[in-house]
């Protein structure tokens, strides 16, 4: 038999069972659909996060009171010393370092005349534009207090000058922050967002006067950048050192860029992992049914056979004619849900602009292999059991 006349043959056997044919071809649309969608997802929200961290510039390091891991007996009578504003300005004298910006963060109501917005007020230096690489885009940053107490500056986010001032000039202008009178000295650029977290519906004043604001003991965090002549190790070890000797043991926690990545990284494993497990579990499904049916189509179908057998057909071509229905329903099952998995990332990205998606090429092609493989393996065990039938045995079943 020809293999267009074999092709045609196989697709009037589909087309005589729409039902069948499409429940058939259901549990691989569904596998492919899990796997093109979830693998768009995974891939867009690595991206989002490696774009999202990698806008702060790549050589950073961030510093957080409290251990991450304790062991051993000292473990247990070691105290807890909080980050100071001194702690971070010793780190400002090594070597490689290039920037160090103390961090304080709370929540609280910023008013001006009748308009009052609650959102988040960030205590930081003058250093933190140049760390984090925010721009400006009116007047100057927090000025350098030089040792003494700073005075009472607010730089705002872009969304919330635009949510207080509607746009008009802001330079000059006084607001309250937390029930404290602070002038407006600067308005940072949009920056948008990190992970869901706002960075333009800040409020920015100096560190100092934020541990007052807040009550706080210490600094939530210390950030620094270095230099690329030196390694990340290299800093991470110095810091680890010259820390230590001031608090006397060692009571914080050190993350460097590379130590985020590389979590972040470990993170997105266990997500692609889990996207392959439900695509597989999926596919199996599918593949169990296109199994059962093909299996029932051929106790289904002896006499048929037997008359294709009688007709002069070999043993093999009665094989390669359900193996290559296996394949179509398969086949035809992943392009479905190709086309409408690509139809809902549509939707989604229209209804949802931000959502990180990323549509790779390659995982279209590798979601039709999936599916030509997942039918080529199920029709195996049909087609032998059709092909092993014996012509008159198929055609007395009749």
């Amino acid at each position: 038999m020809r293999t267009s006349d074999l092709l045609q043959f196989t697709l009037r056997s589909i087309g005589a069972n729409p039902m069948r044919s499409a429940l058939t071809m259901l549990g691989i649309a569904i596998g492919i659909l899990s796997v093109v969608l979830l693998t768009s997802l995974g891939q867009g929200v690595q991206r989002y996060v490696l774009e999202t961290f990698s806008q702060f510039g790549t050589r950073i390091i961030a510093i957080n009171p409290g251990r991450t891991q304790t062991g051993g007996a000292g473990a247990l009578f070691a105290s807890t010393r909080p980050l100071t504003i001194e702690d971070a300005q010793a780190l400002e004298n090594l070597p490689g370092v290039e920037t160090v910006v103390p961090v304080v963060q709370g929540t609280g109501a910023i008013e001006r005349n009748n308009r009052v917005r609650y959102t988040d007020i960030l205590g930081v230096n003058h250093q933190m534009p140049e760390a984090w690489k925010f721009a400006l885009a009116q007047g100057q940053f927090l000025p350098n207090a030089k040792g003494a107490y700073p005075q009472p500056y607010a730089v705002l986010g872009a969304k919330v000058w635009r949510e207080l001032f509607e746009g008009r000039e802001a330079l000059g202008e006084f607001i309250r922050v937390g029930g404290e009178r602070y002038r407006v000295i600067g308005v940072l650029s949009a920056k948008g967002q990190m992970l869901g977290y706002d960075l333009d519906d800040i409020v920015y004043i100096d560190a100092n006067r934020a541990l007052g604001l807040f009550n706080r003991p210490g600094l939530m965090e210390i950030d620094l950048t270095y230099s690329a002549a030196y390694s990340g190790d290299q800093i991470a070890a110095a810091v680890t050192e010259i820390l230590t000797r001031r608090h006397g043991n060692e009571d914080f926690s050190l993350m460097t860029q590379d130590q985020m990545m590389s979590t972040l990284g470990r993170i997105l494993d266990v997500l692609r992992l889990s996207v392959a497990g439900l695509g597989t579990i999926s596919l199996v499904v599918g593949s169990i049914g296109i199994l059962t049916i093909m299996v029932t189509a051929v106790h289904e179908r002896r006499a048929e056979i037997g008359l294709i057998r009688a007709l002069g057909a070999s043993s093999r071509t009665i094989s390669l004619i359900f193996l290559m229905e296996s394949i179509l329903l398969s086949l035809l099952g992943g392009i479905a849900g190709v086309l409408c998995a690509l139809g809902l990332l549509l939707i989604a990205q229209l209804l949802i602009p931000t959502l990180p998606v990323e549509l790779a090429p390659q995982y279209l092609l590798l979601a039709l292999a999936i599916a030509l493989i997942t039918g080529l393996l199920s029709g195996i065990v049909p087609a032998r059991k059709a092909a092993a039938l014996h012509p008159i045995d198929a055609l007395q079943s009749e």
